[in-house]
This record gives structure tokens, C-alpha cells and sequence, in this order.
């Protein structure tokens, strides 16, 4: 006899058994609606990354198909004489360019001429064409005498309506008649064209050249403002960074743990999201009004982006220092290292590229900004030409890239408009400039560990 006795449930043999377990390569209801979402997601990613280089493409385009008729520019090329008793005579005339001009069209007419041009030559549609020439020929000769009697080529631009009509932005059938131009001048524009006498150039003044004032789009240039730009990123450059990475490595490295340390960070975090027109503001009462330094200078306005700049550079600098494992402190400190030796000879050198990405991006931020500038007076100043000399170029009143984009953006002229558009070129060739040479020296200074 066994001590126990087998249950009547155990003795069933017709019990089932146990399911199969289910194979891991089947997909159940669960994982299929899982990788659904999961495929939805990288389609709403993929969709948003192709509709942002969709607004790119279409902002570059727009830039692009805006800007470029600002390098260009129409001119009217005329080669003549001016004897020396005919300047000598023009110079004892009353309205003395106006002398200069009838020398101007009487040798266009001759141009004609010789052409046999059936266009009916007049000399009111001439100076609607070519604009007020006197100028310009006067001052030549009275810079150049030793020109006097002999043929000299003058290349001389063509009015801001006729380079509309040049580059399609003026046509005859959305054209009105006006002072500046009518439509039976563009029977002689033509005529001139079909001559080689007026032609489309490339507009090397808008490169290197000034501001040339409200009445003449076609002279304006932004090479000036190129240069107190310059001169304010030099300003910047040498006040921010060392100034910014100093702050960060003190508050990182050295600073201790308490109040007073928690407060700088939460102003240095709260300064880099305040509008930058209130530095325009801290500028013009500090720097200007109770420094008494120039307006309108490169000097006073690197200074100011300094003080938009700095916030950015500090928090920026903090991160890169942060990224630095502990283990490359903890090694020097071990190996004998003082704390500062620790943190100048191993943590900055593995920080620096991100110091620079982050200084280059204050920069970049600094370079674009407009509304500083508008309180210091950069914008209401028109530079109309180089400073002279190096330290000239810091104290005396200059534009800035920015500053000069939006005053032409505000003229009534359609042909400040493009020449706006084609600053804005400029400046884009300028922040890539600046992203490359950020990527150059990253990839100068980058350390592996």
C-alpha cells in the first residue's frame, strides 16, 4: 500500500495539453500597430525636413532672382573730345555742368549720326537716359588736364528706369510716362542697344563703392559698409571672446556653489533673451551720452554687440567645458596637475571647438543685427566713402551691412529695393565666410579622446 493515491484528475488521460508556445518570428497585433507608428514617424520626420528645404530652396531662389541685378548696372559709353579753349570756356560759364552736358550730347548726337539711326535724336529723353553727366565729366578733366585734346572714353550709368527697362523689371506696357522717363525714350534706348552704345556691365561699384544718397540708385554701393562692419566684428571679436571665455572658465572650473554664483548664471541665462534693441538703448545712454564717445562710429557699435554677444558666448563656452569628462581632471589633478594646469593644459584644448562654433555664432548673431544700430545712429548715417586710416576706421562715423540694407529697403526707388536684395547676398557670403573659417579651425583644433 503507497502512502498516497492518485487524484481521479490525475488519472485522466484524456486531459489536454499544454498550447504551444507562440513563435518569436510571428507578429501579433501589438508590435504590428508599434512599428505602424513607428514608420508614421519617420514619414512625419522625412515630411518636415522636406518642407524646410522646400521654404529654403524658396527663399534662396527669392534672393537670389532679387539680388542679382543689383551687380549688375547699365551704362552709356560715349567717346569724345574737349578741346582747351572749350573747358576753358565752359569754366566761365555760369551753370558750368551744364556746358559739360551739351559736350556730352552733342557727341552722342554725332554717335547717331554716323550710325544712321531713323530714331528721332532728342536732347530732353538724352538726360532722362543717362541722368545729370556734367558732374562727372567736369571733374575729370579738372583732375585729369593733361587729357585735354585727346579722345577719353566715358562709361557713364544709365538712369535707375533705364537699367529697370535692361534687366525686365520695367516694361513698355507697365511703364507710364513721367519726368524721370516716358516710352518714346525707350525707342532711343533701344536704338542705343542695338549701337553697343548702351550696354549691361558687371557693377563693381556695388562691391567696392558708397552710399551715394537718395537720388542716384544706380551709384550706390555697399563696399563701405562692408568695412565699418569689419570694423565692428574686429571690436567684437577682441572684447567678447576673451572676456566671455574668462567668465565661462571661472563660473565652470573655479566658482563656488552658492547664491551669489546661482544669481550671475540665472542673469548671464536671462540677458541672452533680451531684445537687442534694449543695448541699443544701454549704448546710447552709456557709450554715447555719458562717454561722450563719436556717434555713429564702428567703435561704439562693436561695443554694444559686444554686450549682445557676451550672454551667447558665456553659456555656449560653459556647455563645451561641461561636455569634458571629469576623468580628464580627475587624471591631471593625479598626475600631480594644479587646477588651473588641469584646466588650461587638458579641458580648454578638448573645449575649443565648441568655444569657437559658439563664438562664431555670436558673431554671426552680432553681424545681422539692425536694431542696435538704430539707436547709435549708424542707420541715419550715409557713409560716402573709406575712412582714412586704420585707427580712423574705429572713431569715425561709418554704415554697417545692416544698417545699410534697411535704409535702402526704406527709399521710394524700385532700384534701391534690389539693391537691397543684393546686400542681403553680401551678407550671406559674409556668415558663410564665417561658418567655414568656424569649421576650418574646429577641425584645426579637435582633439579625440
Amino acid at each position: 500500500m503507497t502512502d498516497s493515491t492518485l487524484t481521479p484528475e490525475a488519472n485522466d488521460t484524456s486531459a489536454k495539453a499544454p498550447a504551444p508556445s507562440r513563435s518569436l518570428y510571428a507578429l501579433d497585433d501589438l508590435t504590428k500597430k508599434r512599428n505602424a507608428a513607428e514608420k508614421r514617424f519617420q514619414a512625419y520626420g522625412i515630411a518636415a525636413i522636406l518642407i524646410g528645404l522646400l521654404f529654403l530652396v524658396v527663399l534662396a531662389y527669392s534672393i537670389i532672382s532679387k539680388g542679382i541685378p543689383a551687380f549688375t548696372r547699365t551704362v552709356v559709353q560715349v567717346e569724345f573730345t574737349i578741346t582747351q579753349e572749350q573747358f576753358d570756356a565752359a569754366e566761365k560759364e555760369l551753370f558750368k555742368t551744364k556746358a559739360y552736358e551739351r559736350f556730352f550730347i552733342g557727341a552722342l548726337q554725332g554717335q547717331f549720326e554716323e550710325s544712321g539711326l531713323n530714331v528721332p535724336f532728342d536732347a530732353k529723353a538724352i538726360e532722362r537716359i543717362v541722368g545729370k553727366t556734367g558732374g562727372t565729366i567736369r571733374e575729370y578733366f579738372r583732375a585729369n588736364p593733361d587729357k585735354l585734346g585727346e579722345p577719353v572714353a566715358f562709361e557713364l550709368a544709365a538712369s535707375s528706369r533705364v537699367d529697370g527697362y535692361m534687366n525686365g523689371r520695367v516694361t513698355r506696357e507697365t511703364m507710364t510716362d513721367s519726368r524721370f522717363l516716358q516710352a518714346s525714350d525707350l525707342d532711343i534706348v533701344d536704338a542705343l542697344v542695338e549701337t553697343e552704345v548702351i550696354k549691361t556691365v558687371f557693377n563693381w561699384n556695388f562691391i567696392t563703392g558708397a552710399d551715394s544718397g537718395v537720388d542716384n540708385p544706380g551709384g550706390a554701393g555697399i563696399g563701405a559698409s562692408v568695412i565699418g562692419s569689419f570694423f565692428m566684428m574686429l571690436v567684437v571679436l577682441f572684447l567678447s571672446l576673451p572676456i566671455g571665455v574668462a567668465a565661462s572658465i571661472y563660473l565652470e572650473e573655479f566658482a563656488p556653489q552658492n547664491r551669489f554664483t546661482d544669481l550671475i548664471e540665472v542673469n548671464i541665462s536671462n540677458l541672452a533673451a533680451v531684445p537687442s534693441i534694449v543695448f541699443g538703448i544701454l549704448g546710447l545712454a552709456v557709450f554715447i551720452q555719458f562717454m561722450h564717445l563719436p556717434q555713429s562710429a564702428p567703435l561704439v557699435g562693436g561695443l554694444v554687440l559686444t554686450l549682445m554677444t557676451l550672454p551667447t558666448i558665456i553659456i555656449s563656452t560653459r556647455a563645451s567645458l561641461k561636455a569634458v569628462p571629469p576623468s580628464i581632471r580627475d587624471a591631471a589633478l593625479g598626475v600631480g596637475a594644479s587646477k588651473m594646469q588641469a584646466t588650461f593644459h587638458h579641458v580648454l584644448p578638448l573645449a575649443m571647438p565648441g568655444i569657437l562654433t559658439g563664438t562664431i555664432i555670436g558673431l554671426a548673431q552680432a553681424l545681422g543685427e539692425t536694431a542696435p544700430l538704430l539707436l547709435i545712429g549708424m542707420v541715419g548715417f550715409v557713409a560716402r566713402g573709406y575712412p582714412d586710416g586704420f585707427i580712423a576706421g574705429f572713431t569715425e562715423p561709418n554704415s554697417a551691412m545692416p544698417a545699410q540694407i534697411y535704409t535702402w529697403a526704406a527709399r521710394a526707388d524700385f532700384a534701391f529695393y534690389e539693391k537691397a536684395w543684393g546686400g542681403i547676398i553680401v551678407l550671406l557670403v559674409f556668415l558663410l565666410s564665417m561658418n567655414i573659417l568656424a569649421i576650418i579651425l574646429r577641425r584645426r583644433f579637435e582633439r579625440r579622446w
